[in-house]
């Protein structure tokens, strides 16, 4: 299931890190690539033990811990801080998978890679092409959201960056691991969780929506 959360950064906040992302340096992308993926990966990338690369991570995260479709969705148990690449002049990503694992560079965690998720930080006008392509059981899906705007989407999916023919593309990536593993069990459970919110703000269901939050919360444990 692919799920696009509006408005995780707000317009101030998006300009502020874009105005530090462009006063950074940049490293290649292939350093963070696995074998197959160095192959196709063609970007511009943070390195990611860099204090900016901390900094605004954790102001992402900080975001997402608030963000209750986040919460809902993901499920999230660990997350890799939030790393950050750059498109322009063509360059692009071709298609590959994440790897299933993810290391948390500079410490011996280790994270299950169930959902990746991109941010994107600058506005879909301000350049032609990167469109985030996502194969999924329906065919191809094309992304391309708002600045401050993101999507999640299974870590199993193949997925590829079109090629940035005018301006320059700058995002956010990560993963998470999810307290449930399967992605059909967590689009449920996502689906029944806003059932329930919605239930819940009527109060002639009030019962129903207890009842049927019941039913949520023991699916949760038992998956």
């Amino acid at each position: 299931m692919l799920i696009h959360i509006r408005n995780v950064l707000t317009p101030e906040s998006v300009k502020d890190i874009l105005v530090q992302l462009g006063q950074s340096s940049w490293g290649d992308g292939r350093e963070t690539a696995g074998y197959l993926s160095s192959r196709v990966k063609d970007n511009s990338q943070l390195p990611e033990t860099s204090p900016l690369s901390h900094k605004l991570g954790n102001i992402i995260l900080d975001t997402l811990d608030r963000n209750q479709q986040f919460i809902s969705a993901a499920l999230p148990l660990k997350v890799v801080p939030p790393l950050f690449n750059r498109y322009a002049g063509g360059q692009a990503y071709g298609s590959h998978v994440d790897g299933g694992v993810r290391p948390v560079a500079g410490t011996s965690l280790r994270v299950r890679t169930d959902l990746s998720a991109t941010l994107f930080l600058s506005a879909p006008e301000s350049y032609d092409g990167g469109e985030l392509v996502i194969e999924d059981d329906f065919g191809e899906r094309s992304v391309k959201l708002p600045a401050g705007d993101m999507v999640l989407y299974p870590g199993t999916s193949i997925h590829r960056v079109a090629p940035v023919t005018r301006g320059t593309r700058f995002a956010s990536f990560f993963w998470v691991q999810s307290m449930v593993r399967d992605d059909a069990r967590r689009s449920l459970l996502y689906e029944l969780d806003g059932v329930v919110q919605r239930l819940g703000g009527a109060e002639s269901t009030h019962q129903e929506a207890v009842r049927l939050a019941g039913i949520y919360h023991n699916l949760l444990r038992f998956w």
